[in-house]
């Protein structure tokens, strides 16, 4: 293998294991040399895992490539610590060749280590050290002389001077400790650098397994035991909205929840108050989960409406000590304060909520507190919990080369942060809505009648962090709380509702039986009233407002031939959307409908029998419906599913903020169905 493919392997294997290291933690590198195109002469390279990014997942197309002889001149034109953060736009002058990642703020430790290979890792066992009381000794305990301990310093051009003089000093080490933070170790092979890596992890949580105490978080507190798995998830999906719209005061977050364990274990214990509110440590912990979390002070078994209180006046009160925080350690030329809100929330008996600016970010939010947690088991397993000060946490989450990525990240999508339930979402025209909202940012649960269907469309959107199936038999209303409450506990709340789920039976008045009558009304008419009304106390409960969408039908307004039954139903649906519309502006929430007609080609109804109903109706042939529908259209174009997705993507992009009430027509231009 070459060596940057070597270096990938090496790094997807480090990555794989969740013990090594944290999602998008830790950087790798190799040195090697190549034949310079310019001069024709060997030249020494340091590929480096650039910015962003996860080992896990690394590829070649993430590594940053500079030559090394330009990288390690920057030692002699370095202006010190004060100014260190001047050397990564350095970096760029050093850079070999075109593309490649960019050089993150670790690259300097890589290139001044003198060692071919280098690993930086953030291993729960690792920083477990790194963040005990009395980290350096206990590292000496643990390794002998074969690991050596470097004293917290923020990442950066400075940090890797120190290691390298640590490294040069103790030539016997295999690598370090890094107070505060994490592990770096080396090798004279990829194989001897991955080998000392996972010596350090391993001889680490061997050391904290076998001199920790049993019970590091102290006895579990009466009342704060876990819940039953069922009445847990009935109190989180209760809670969710409430505490999302929380977590949405300053900017709107989409939410994920855990019950692990882990979580359940640690809020039910002694020292949870006080560990949390000690925050995190490792930079790339706490840039994620903030300085600290909230944490709700009540017994699992409290009334929900006082949970719900105590959550609002413990938020007031954390949205004052984070502005505190902030202007505590603020300089002049501080960037902004970001928010105040919490990123995570926990709640004892319950679990954790976590938020960020998409499902992934709050889900791998989530997963760096899971490794907070471990942490300060280890930590108080074998000494005391002492992360870094929070005036260096400060420096590193207003630091200005994080707030200069941050303003790097790529403008949203219109839905970003909108979580959708779109129900008959499984095909047709509730599978193309569901498709579109996805791919304009949308978090979205599919709810269909066909379980298997349902499924099948989440996973061609892609993974759970954008889509989920949900069964749901939209006539009954435990399935339809079910489905909105899988749609809270999948994404932390909900804000947009499309009642798509309908059938069709074309028959005339006296052919119509009362068992068609009833299955189109309890389908469309009540079926939209449940899925309305169970969304609608979520919104509520949420605060942040919302919309309800009602895929009606040109019928609804128009006396079609032999169609008594749907045309009623279609023609309830259209006046729910008025009713609703006037009661729950109040909210903030939108309630607006989509008339479709003709929409034949991928249409679920159609294909059920409804099309070859209407093709006799019409006297023409099914296969040929389409084009006759399309013919006696003003515009002459046929209607295709994807047509009323963007009808419904214009109601609820962000345009028309002060539109409710309304019926879109999406059918090519009916005039007998002219909205009057």
């Amino acid at each position: 293998m070459t060596v940057p493919e070597e270096l990938v392997a090496r790094s997807n294997t480090l990555g794989a294991d969740p013990r090594n290291t944290n999602y998008a933690g830790g950087n790798t590198s190799a040195k090697g040399s190549t034949v310079d195109p310019v001069t024709a002469k060997p030249t020494e390279l340091l590929w480096v895992k650039g910015s962003g990014g996860d080992l896990g997942t690394l590829t070649e197309a993430g590594l940053a490539v500079l030559r090394l002889d330009r990288l390690r001149a920057l030692v002699d034109v370095y202006p010190g610590v004060e100014r260190e953060d001047e050397m990564v736009a350095a970096f760029d002058y050093c850079l070999h060749g075109r593309g490649g990642a960019v050089p993150s703020i670790d690259t300097a430790m890589h290139g001044l280590v003198d060692a071919p290979h280098v690993d930086h890792l953030h291993p729960d066992s690792g920083i477990a050290l790194a963040t005990a009381a009395d980290g350096a000794a206990l590292t000496k305990e643990c390794f002998g002389d074969r690991v050596a301990w470097v004293d917290w310093r923020r990442p950066g051009f400075q940090l890797g001077l120190d290691i390298a003089a640590v490294k040069d000093a103790n030539p016997q080490a295999i690598g370090v400790i890094l107070g505060g933070h994490g592990i770096t170790a080396w090798g004279a092979t990829s194989e001897e650098c991955q080998r000392n890596s996972l010596d350090i992890i391993r001889t680490a949580e061997q050391f904290l397994a076998g001199r920790g105490k049993a019970e590091p978080f102290g006895a579990i507190v009466p009342g704060f035991e876990a819940l039953s798995e069922k009445d847990r998830h009935t109190r989180a999906a209760a809670l969710a909205p409430v505490i999302r719209g929380l977590a949405s005061t300053d900017q709107r977050q989409v939410g994920h929840y855990t019950d692990s364990d882990v979580v359940l274990d640690f809020l039910a214990r002694e020292k949870l108050a006080p560990l949390a509110a000690l925050g995190t440590s490792c930079p790339d912990h706490f840039l994620r989960t903030k300085v600290r979390p909230l944490v709700l002070d009540l017994p699992a078994t409290a009334p929900i409406e006082d949970a719900i209180a105590r959550l609002k006046e413990l938020h007031a009160e954390y949205r004052e000590e984070y502005a505190a925080y902030y202007q505590r350690h603020a300089t002049p030329d501080s960037p902004a304060m970001r928010g105040a809100d919490p990123a995570i929330v926990l709640v004892p008996g319950v679990g954790m909520f976590s938020y960020g600016k998409d499902k992934q970010t709050a889900r791998v939010a989530g997963e760096f507190y899971v490794n907070a947690i471990n942490v300060m088991r280890g930590a108080e397993a074998v000494s005391a919990y002492a992360p870094i000060p929070e005036s260096e946490k400060f420096r590193i989450e207003y630091w200005a080369l994080e707030e200069a990525k941050l303003k790097r990240m790529p403008k949203p999508k219109p839905l970003a942060g909108r979580i959708a339930l779109v129900t008959g979402a499984g095909s047709g025209i509730g599978k193309a809505i569901a498709q579109r909202l996805a791919a304009e940012g949308a978090c979205v649960a599919i709810a269909d009648l066909n379980a298997d269907a349902a499924t099948e469309a989440a996973e061609g959107i892609g993974s759970k962090d954008k889509a989920v199936a949900v069964a749901a038999n939209v006539t009954d209303v435990a399935e339809v709380a079910a489905a909105v409450d899988a749609t809270v506990l999948a994404f932390g709340g909900i804000d947009l509702v499309v009642n798509n789920a309908g059938l069709s039976i074309s028959k005339p008045l006296l052919e119509t039986t009362e068992k068609d009558w009833d299955l189109q009304h309890d389908v469309m008419a009540k079926g939209s009233f449940l899925v309305s009304q169970a969304a609608a106390k979520a919104m509520i409960a949420q605060g942040v407002g919302g919309d309800i969408v009602y895929i009606s039908s040109k019928n609804s307004v128009f006396a079609g031939p032999n169609n008594v039954a749907y045309g009623a139903a279609k023609a309830d649906q259209a006046h729910q959307v008025r009713l609703l519309a006037a009661e729950l502006g109040e909210h903030g929430i939108r309630v607006n409908g989509v008339n479709p007609d003709g929409v034949v080609r991928g249409s679920g109804i159609f294909a059920g029998g409804w099309g070859a109903q209407r093709a006799a109706v019409y006297g023409v042939q099914e296969e040929d419906l389409g084009a006759f529908y399309a013919k006696r259209t003003i515009l002459k174009r046929e209607v295709l599913p994807e047509h009323v997705a963007a009808a419904v993507f214009a109601l609820t992009a962000g345009d028309l903020t002060h539109t409710t009430g309304l019926h879109v027509p999406v059918d090519a231009g009916v005039a007998a169905a002219f909205l009057r």
